[in-house]
């Protein structure tokens, strides 16, 4: 293999995820169970149902990693794993099996933060980032302008105070009877309909912060105002207009911010990086590859280079969190 691993655990929210990095920062296995076809009944992430099908997921999904990579656990240096943000009893899972696996190989553990994970996602070879940039962190639970100096953290410069980008995108779809998840379907069926179609308000809030509440209310009622079998009809446009001023909003206040840090580089990662007309709008942008925009264990791994790991066995009075400190 050349150099050891670094297993990485992700269960934060509906992705049981494992990934194989060296420590040298090359990815060797990536491996993601998504729940979206379990909880698309519900229209949403039931917490209750995400916990127990991690439960019967990660072992596999941990033994497919080290299948696809060719690798033991002999060859793995240290154990690392999301501790939060996320859904507690789904980040509870992911952390017992960490410990689980770290314990009976005497190995250290990082426990790694979610979000320091998705910019973890840009430290790797070849496409390598290089600190300092500004970073546009856009997901189903977060959309946060983060400035990065050094891969060891961030600060946050910008957030929502509200609805997350990914959330928007997902109440949009359901909206306009896309289902769940509905973000990549509105993404596709918005390149059939014309973004100018529809005059979205792009809420303008102090600071570097988002709304999008006020954006999925417009929505909302243009629906409700079309005449009865018009909205197959508009559905295309609806869902391009939507979408600009949700990507219009994104791209104004992270190059707002941009100018404000003085960081030129700017950056995206999450899940919402991955939608189509965002990346073409910063197309100057550091984006990450679409296989790690979604959560994923490799983002975990890289993440626990830059991490202080806690020795054995200390780490088995660790805890999750639900929300960011």
């Amino acid at each position: 293999m050349g150099s050891s691993l670094i297993l990485g655990i992700e269960t934060s929210c509906d992705e049981t995820a494992a990934g194989l990095v060296t420590t040298d920062g090359r990815a060797v296995a990536n491996v993601v169970a998504s729940q979206a076809d379990l909880h698309s009944r519900y229209g949403g992430v039931v917490p209750e149902v995400a916990s127990r099908r991690h439960l019967e997921l990660v072992a596999p999904v941990v033994q497919e990693a080290l299948e696809r990579g060719g690798a033991s656990l002999d060859e793995v240096d240290r154990v690392a794993v999301t501790a939060g943000p996320g859904l507690i009893g789904a980040l509870l899972v992911g952390l017992s099996a960490a410990k689980a696996l770290a314990w009976s190989r005497r190995l250290p553990l990082v426990p790694v933060d979610h979000l320091h994970g998705h910019v973890a996602s840009l430290y790797l070879e070849p496409e390598l980032v290089k600190p300092p940039f500004l970073c546009l962190l856009a997901s189903g639970g977060h959309t946060l302008l983060l400035e990065v100096r050094e891969r060891s953290g961030f600060r946050v410069v910008g957030t929502t105070i509200d609805d997350a980008a990914g959330e928007a995108f997902d109440k949009g779809a359901r909206l306009l009877g896309l289902g769940y998840p509905g973000g990549a379907k509105l993404d596709r069926l918005a390149r059939e309909g014309d973004p100018e179609a529809y005059d979205f308000p792009v809420a303008r809030v102090p600071g570097l912060d988002f709304s999008f509440s006020g954006l999925k209310t417009a929505l909302l009622y243009r629906v409700r105002e079309l005449p009865a079998g018009e909205l197959e009809h508009r559905r295309a446009d609806l869902a391009a207009s939507y979408q600009r001023a949700i990507v219009k909003a994104l791209v104004g206040r992270t190059r707002e911010a941009s100018r404000a840090s003085g960081l030129e580089q700017i950056a995206v990662v999450g899940g919402v990086a991955a939608n189509s007309e965002l990346r073409g709008s910063l197309f100057d942008a550091a984006l990450a590859p679409l296989e790690l925009c979604t959560d994923n264990g490799v983002m975990i791994a890289s993440a626990a280079r830059y991490v202080p790991s806690v020795p054995y066995p200390e780490y088995l009075a660790l805890d999750a969190y639900a929300s960011a400190a």
